[in-house]
């Protein structure tokens, strides 16, 4: 009896370290791509001459160094001018499929700048 409560602690265990290794990445990923938007809106705001399909492709290539399934059209470029204060606000959204042993899930995230302005 005591080797089967062993076993099954072991299996235990094993499972939850195989379900981090899975949904880990992804949410690592999606930290760093967080702070690669603020960067990208903040550095995008400073410049006047880029339009907001050059924040979008911006925010694409971000997407593709860290290999989410991010399109344009998931991508909102919201630029916010008042006088003497120029922010781009930049959000993407979208959804990553887990897969488990015998189950998956969709993790859904909505990463955004947070660069409002003032």
């Amino acid at each position: 009896m005591g080797i089967m409560k062993a076993i099954l602690g072991f299996l235990a265990i094993a499972a939850v370290v195989v379900g981090l290794f899975q949904v880990a990445p992804p949410m690592l990923a999606n930290y760093s791509f967080q702070d690669d938007l603020k960067t990208v809106s903040l550095m995008d705001s400073a410049n006047l001459q880029k339009t907001d399909e050059d924040v979008r492709n911006d925010v694409l290539k971000k997407a593709k160094e860290h290999d989410l399934p991010i399109e344009g059209k998931q991508i909102t470029v919201q630029r916010i001018n008042t006088p003497g204060i120029s922010a781009v606000y930049v959000a993407a959204d979208y959804t990553v499929t887990i897969s488990l042993p015998g189950y998956s899930f969709d993790m859904h995230f909505n990463p955004s700048s947070g660069n409002k302005g003032f």
